[in-house]
Formats: structure tokens, sequence, C-alpha cells
């Protein structure tokens, strides 16, 4: 289980601790076709969210100043001194329509974000978490060169598979061997109960236990549509338009209108939940919920909040900040179909609060399997749209979809064919506990 706590107002996470749940039990083929086992505990490193990056200046302006910054604090952090506040002051200008828009939204919801955050962060120290004591070593990100953007624009060169019956493959052949593997054009899916260590492309990959993906963009998503599989869940994380993408070139971005295209209606079970990820930026908000969903025949039925946090409980951006905010909004909704009854799921209640030490890589969301699934039952078949990591169980589809299942990613331990190894020294065994409480 990935939640830690939850309680009246949401959940925190252990997001780390679900990567590893996923990846426990991995087996490898080598050449002569023998078998070897492992287990595989995501890096640390890249959940070591130490510091919170305060901006002293955007704290200063507001009127909660850095008490609200700090939940369970009323000290400011060692590296901001009163002489940051001496900056120049910019010229005032009139806030245009978005930036009105925006904070209004965000007057709106930030009690509920800092009441909860502090809720759930209390709890969660209560249960050893949070102490700001962390097992990371000090290591670099890790940064595996494989551009599937460029595969998957060369990929369309290649005639696309439209036989019957075709649109999927196995992972793995009787023999091991995966040199068959089509990605661009197939679901490849691994059947097995335990991950799989496979090469790809000249790259090693963790696949995850009954999972599919599609390595695809927009021009060759139809294998996912002729699978023959309607969900009961899709999430979805677009490469949403922003200033900072483009300067960073991190990946490429989706105009908004482009969206209109994903074939959620053809995807979506009766009564299927979808879940879309949005940026700060108003102005995708409102198309997400007056253009977007309403395109699909999805009614909006909450908006949740994932608020981050460092490994100390400070949020990593102070909560008034004009400009970066420590939460990104979660617009769930449902697919209309008055023709069928609703499945026996519970309601979905609306201002919840996710609270998680966030990713250092970029874009890498916390799963939000088990927090979903009372919302669509125990059985339901899901898929992630625009995913960068797969999931156990889950289909998934993007041209980023192995991203973050690099085995550089990954600390691994050989653990023979049957028998288990004890956990390296940064896995998850080291951690406190972990108890649900309501």
């Amino acid at each position: 289980m990935s939640v830690v706590v939850q309680n009246s107002a949401g959940w925190f996470l252990d997001a780390c601790s679900f990567i590893d749940q996923g990846h426990s039990s991995c087996m490898r083929y080598s050449k002569d076709g023998k078998q070897s086992g492992f287990k595989c505990c995501f890096k640390r490193q890249c959940f070591r969210a130490n510091k919170s990056y305060c901006s002293a200046h955007a704290s200063a302006v507001t009127d909660g100043g850095m008490a609200d910054v700090l939940p369970n604090s009323d000290k400011l952090p060692k590296s901001v001194t009163f002489s940051t506040f001496q900056k120049r002051k910019r010229k005032q200008r009139e806030p245009n329509q978005g930036e009105v828009y925006s904070r209004a939204f965000h007057e709106k919801s930030r009690n509920v974000i800092l009441k909860g955050t502090q809720s759930l962060v209390e709890a969660a120290r209560s249960l050893g978490h949070l102490s700001g004591q962390t097992d990371t070593v000090e290591e670099p990100l890790p940064a595996p060169e494989c551009g599937f953007a460029a595969l998957c624009e060369m990929a369309k060169e290649l005639p696309l598979v439209e036989e019957e019956g075709l649109c999927s493959q196995p992972l793995v052949a009787g023999d091991g061997s995966t040199s068959h593997v089509d990605l661009f054009s197939r679901l490849t899916e691994n059947s097995s109960d335990q991950a799989l260590v496979v090469t790809l492309m000249g790259q090693e990959y963790v696949i995850p236990q009954n999972s599919a993906f599609l390595l695809s963009d927009f021009v060759r998503i139809q294998p996912l549509v002729q699978y023959g599989r309607n969900f009961d869940l899709i999430v979805i994380d677009p490469p949403w338009e922003n200033k900072s993408v483009k300067r960073s070139r991190r990946y490429s971005s989706l105009p908004s209108t482009q969206l209109k295209r994903l074939p959620i209606p053809l995807l979506s079970s009766p009564n299927c939940l979808v879940v879309t990820w949005v940026t700060n930026r108003q102005s995708h908000l409102q198309f997400v919920c007056d253009e977007l969903y309403p395109h699909w025949g999805v009614e909006v039925v909450a908006q949740w909040f994932w608020v981050k946090v460092t490994t100390s409980g400070e949020y990593v951006f102070p909560l008034d900040s004009p400009h970066k905010k420590p939460y990104e909004v979660l617009v769930l909704g449902r697919c209309a179909d008055k023709s069928t009854s609703p499945l026996e799921t519970s309601q979905v209640e609306d201002q919840r609060v996710i609270v998680s030490v966030p990713s250092a890589l970029h874009s890498q969301k916390p799963s939000l399997s088990d927090v979903l699934r009372p919302y669509i039952g125990a059985e339901a078949k899901c898929l992630e749209l625009f995913a960068r990591n797969l999931q156990p169980g889950w289909t998934s589809w993007g041209n980023e979809v192995l991203k973050f299942q690099h085995t550089s990613y990954f600390t691994m331990m050989q653990t023979g064919d049957q028998g288990d190894a004890e956990a390296p020294e940064n896995s998850a065994n080291n951690h406190p506990q972990k108890k649900t409480i309501d």
C-alpha cells in the first residue's frame, strides 16, 4: 500500500514504496534461457526533497507569512535571512485576467489545502514519517539516454499492423527472448505474476507484472483502441504547454485543443472514472472542466489537490507564492451513461488533499492506484495516458511510457530463482513501519 495515512482530509502517500511493491519480485532471462531472480528498489535519491525551495520575498508579501510555508513550525528556515527581503520592489502592474482567476481559485482553495496538509503531516509524523532523516546516498540522479519521442517519430514510417487479433503481443517469448517485440504498433503485455527485467532497444527495463504498454503518440494510438478493452479508470497526465517546459526542453508539450483527439469514449466503460492532472495555469483547469470533459461526455464530480512537501513536512514552495505553488490540481469526472446502473463504488468526495514527497525526476507523479480503488472497485481495469512509467495491472500509453522503468533508476539485488535476499541498505525496509489509519 502506498497510503500511509488516510483521514477525512485525504491521504498521505509514500510514492517510492509503492514503486518498490510492484518490483519486489523480478525475473531476468539470460541469453542461454536461464532465469535469475531479483528484487528491485527505486533509488531513494530520486525522492530526496530535503529542503524547501522557499522564496522569502514571495512569502513576505503574503498575509500568512512563513508560518503557512512550514506546517507545525513558526520558525524561518536557516537559509532565509531578512536581508533577502530587502530586494528592490518591482513596478506594480495590473494583473491580467488569468492572474485574477488564479488568485481567486487559490483563495477559494487555500484553507482546504492548509488544514488538510497540516492534518496529514501531523498524522504522518506520529507514525515516524517526515522526520527529515533520509537514507539516501549522495549520487546524481539517473539520466539514461534514450530518445523515446524521436523513436516514435521514426516509427511513423513503419506500416501499422492491421490484421485482426494482432494488436497485442507477449513481452517475452517461450525461450525468454524479446527480440521479436514491436513496441510501436502493438501493445506489449507482461502476463506474468512477476516483474521482468528485459532488454528492449539495447537498454534494460523493468516491466511490472500483469502490465501492458504501447509506445507511441497520437498518430499510432489506434492499437490501443483495437485492444478491445474498456477501462473503469483512465488517468491522464498531459504534457501541458508552459514557458518552463519550452525553456528546459524536457519534453514536447501539446496544445490543449489536441487533447480532444484522445478517444476516451471508445476506451471507457460505463461510469468510468476519468482523472486529469492539471498545472496551476488557470486556463488549463478551465479548459478541462468547461471544454474537454464535456467534449468526451464526462461530468466533473470533484477537484482534488496534490500537495508536495519535503522530507521534513514543509511545503516545497510557499503556499501563497504568486508564482510556483506547492500543489497541483486533479480533476475527477465520471463518464455519463444513464442507460446502465452505476458500479458498486463509493461516491467521490470533493476537495480532498493528497500529500507526498515529490520525485526529483521531472513529471513523475505518485500512483493513485490505492487512493482511487474505493471509487472504481477492486477488479477495475486501469489505463494511464501520457504515462512515463508502468504500474502493476495497468495498461499505459505514451511516447515516453518506459522512461522511468530503465534499470538505472533501480537498485537491483539478486535473490536466486526462489529465495528472498536481505534488502540493500538503501531499500524501503529501512523506513519506519507504515500504517493506515482512519
